[in-house]
């Protein structure tokens, strides 16, 4: 006997060894945080991306674009895009070194800086709400663990 459509459940879906899979689990876990995180930065005109960008400048002002776009695993081409978004905005300016005219050093503007102040507690409070899903302890195993996975060695709160 065959299923007709009408018969499927299209609330279950079987996803098999996908399920087992480490990419796709945290495929689907990005998606569903930068959702959330998207429809609180939608309010700024900013995507998710933009304001991780604005944070480690905010953190590390004067850092080579090139440095921040490695760490943040971002291709060459869209950080370009990116950047040349927010300093259209006024939020970030470019600086070029007169020792090394090929590397482009990031800092915030007063635009910026007040933006990352006016802002930090909302989208920071958006991180801690990540939480909910998880207990303490859950939450902090998850986060040592991506943390390894990742390579990246330490968490600042």
């Amino acid at each position: 006997m065959t299923q007709t459509a009408a018969a499927i459940d299209d609330d279950r879906i079987e996803l098999g060894e996908m399920a087992g899979s480490l990419g796709f689990l945290l495929r689907i876990a990005q998606v569903q945080v930068f959702e959330e995180f998207y429809e609180a930065l939608s309010a700024h005109d900013m995507k998710p991306g933009e304001f991780t960008v604005l944070w480690v400048i905010h953190l590390n002002p004067g850092l080579r674009q090139g440095t921040i776009a490695r760490a943040l695993h971002i291709k060459p081409a869209h950080m370009t895009k990116l950047v040349a978004r927010l300093v259209a905005a006024g939020y970030v300016s470019r600086i070029t070194p007169t020792d090394d005219r090929r590397s482009v050093r990031l800092m915030l503007t007063s635009s910026g800086k007040a933006f990352v102040q006016r802002n930090r507690d909302e989208l920071i409070n958006f991180h801690k709400a990540e939480r909910s899903r998880l207990d303490d302890d859950e939450f902090e195993q998850f986060a040592v663990l991506l943390r390894k996975f990742t390579g990246i060695t330490e968490a600042r709160p």
